[in-house]
């Protein structure tokens, strides 16, 4: 079983910033894709950014040139940078990775807000 502990989010004020954490545990694993995605209040949850297990990563354009992903594979975690916060950024961040374990499973974190004040 492995399990992904995100954390991190808080209160800030508009144009201030944050930085998600997440980390993966459990019985022997390999993780591919690494992600964080959002969902705001009567919001489908959508997808932030993506990395891939060589560094490849991907935004969405909302959050392009704010926003940065990385991760240390070592350490089975991934980060998300956030800068220049806006009100429109508040949501649950969760965080995503797509696991081998026996079968490839996709596994979520349980979510942290992160609330944006104008």
């Amino acid at each position: 079983q492995v399990q992904l502990v995100d954390s991190g989010g808080g209160l800030v004020q508009a144009g201030g910033s944050l930085t998600l954490s997440c980390a993966a545990s459990g019985s022997t694993f390999t993780i591919t894709t690494m992600s964080w995605y959002r969902q705001a209040p009567g919001k489908q949850r959508e997808l932030v950014a993506t990395i891939t297990r060589g560094g490849t990563s991907n935004y969405a354009d909302s959050v392009k040139g704010r926003f940065t992903i990385s991760r240390d594979n070592a350490k089975n975690s991934v980060s998300l940078q956030m800068n220049t916060l806006k009100p429109e950024d508040t949501a649950v961040y969760y965080c995503y990775a797509r696991v081998f374990v026996a079968t490839w499973d996709d596994y979520w974190g349980k979510g942290t807000q992160v609330t944006v004040s104008s």
